[in-house]
């Protein structure tokens, strides 16, 4: 893969691409913002307009992301340019592939500070657990963790240690390793925490609340986070799905890739809604709680039920999985583009994006409460971030990649890379990313900003 001068890298088996992408896909997006968010917009109805964003936008999307990446062979921009030329389009097409790397790095700013948060909360189950605490210690205790400094740049800081050290390894000896360890524990705790929960209470009503519609909930703005939620869950227009899709093998079916990815990742955003709500609910808490849902709710759960403890740390292990896994993607489509671009080694442009997004990083914990008053838009620093990235990048840019994949590129080169799938899969493919998904994208994108 190599810019600098090696050969193109690729996955040693369709077990560790899966995993990587999987991993990429199932992050924090699904554990942690996803109920959150799934809360502030009326529970199951936003369920249903997230899962046909998922499947209807989001499947088409990602197997264009993954068809120019084996096409093109390089970094986001440089495979966008790659697969134009050979189509005979501008080579301005780069510049989409440009914007998801900017999504990425942004996202990633915003991110490792969350990651951070649950570093620190797993350090805190396995020295302290959350003996005795009651929904007003759960609340202070992370309004502490807001206002301490020192510690959240810190746990920030361990967690893009963590991100570095396996992007510096390399694809095979870093990426690889990591994610075909660490996945399939994740699965296994995930599906251990919620089984608990089937027993211990509140799971009826987490369940009504996750599959039991009000459409009078869905709105405009219910929409657009619907879409920005999928989109960051699924990890469309970040420029990870096309950087991994560079190093598939030809002999691996990219849609049943994307299929087995976006099947991985709803399967675990709705697991995560079990493993939450029953909590929530159980302890007469508030779905809406907002980004620190699981850090308010969670540690209450954990002083009650028998076993806490041990619980507590299962639980954060897994997010923190999760978390890095999530990391990796981000990073690694930014790495891949400097290794490319200035033509350096691995561990040389692992150390620069590292060391670029942590000093980044540092200003995203400040603006919790030092630099807060310091706004962009109205916004502080964090949430300009935030809401630039996944309200203006990820539909904008996903919206650019499917009228590339649509009206761009030549029916030969789409059609190759998808020989998997017959001739009507394709055809139906083919008229999504052309007819439906940019249209939906545009009225969703204006009518949800607007809103």
């Amino acid at each position: 893969m190599s810019a600098a001068g090696g050969a193109q890298s690729h996955w040693s088996s369709r077990f560790s691409f899966l995993m990587a992408s999987v991993g990429f896909a199932v992050g924090l997006g699904n554990i942690w913002r996803f109920p959150y968010v799934t809360g502030e917009n009326g529970g199951a109805a936003f369920v249903l307009v997230y899962l046909a964003c998922a499947f209807g936008i989001g499947v088409p999307i990602l197997m264009a992301e993954m068809l120019v990446g084996r096409r093109g062979q390089g970094s986001p921009p440089q495979a966008m340019v790659n697969v134009a030329r050979e189509s005979a389009r501008s080579p301005l097409w780069g510049w989409v592939g440009a914007m998801g790397l900017l999504a990425a790095f942004t996202i990633e700013i915003v991110y490792a500070v969350v990651v951070g948060w649950v570093l620190w909360y797993l350090f805190k189950a396995v020295t302290t657990g959350f003996v005795d605490v009651d929904a007003a210690a759960a609340s202070a205790q992370f309004s502490a963790v807001l206002d301490d400094n020192v510690g959240m740049v810190f746990w920030t800081l361990v967690g893009l240690a963590i991100t570095g050290f396996i992007i510096y390894s390399g694809v095979k000896d870093g990426i690889e390793r990591a994610v075909t360890i660490m996945m399939p524990l994740m699965f296994l705790l995930l599906l251990g925490l919620a089984g608990y929960n089937y027993v211990a209470g509140g799971f009826e009503e987490a369940v009504t609340w996750l599959f039991t519609p009000d459409f009078s909930k869905i709105g405009p703005t219910t929409v657009l986070a619907a879409v920005s939620q999928a989109f960051f869950s699924i990890g469309v227009a970040m420029g990870g799905m096309m950087t991994y899709g560079s190093y598939l093998p030809r002999s691996i079916s990219i849609t049943q890739s994307v299929l087995i990815v976006v099947v991985a990742d709803t399967f675990v955003a709705l697991l995560a809604g079990l493993v939450i709500f029953p909590a929530v609910f159980h302890h007469g808490l508030d779905p809406a709680e907002g980004a620190g849902l699981i850090f308010h709710t969670l540690p209450v759960a954990f002083a009650q039920m028998p076993g806490g403890y041990l619980f507590s740390i299962l639980f954060f292990i897994m997010l923190a999985v999760a978390g890095i896994t999530s990391m990796v993607g981000l990073v690694e489509s930014v790495n891949y583009w400097v290794e490319e671009r200035y033509r350096i080694p691995r561990h040389k442009s692992a150390v620069l994006v590292i060391g670029s997004v942590a000093i980044l990083s540092v200003l995203s914990a400040l603006s919790y409460n030092v630099i807060g008053e310091f706004t962009l838009g109205g916004n502080n620093f964090n949430d300009a971030l935030d809401y630039f990235s996944t309200k203006v990048l990820l539909p904008v840019g996903g919206l650019l990649i499917a009228v590339f994949a649509g009206w761009a590129v030549s029916k030969a080169a789409s059609r190759d890379e998808l020989t998997t799938i017959n001739a009507v899969g394709y055809e139906v493919w083919h008229f999504l990313i052309r007819f439906v998904v940019p249209p939906a994208l545009v009225v969703i994108f204006v009518v949800g900003v607007a809103g």
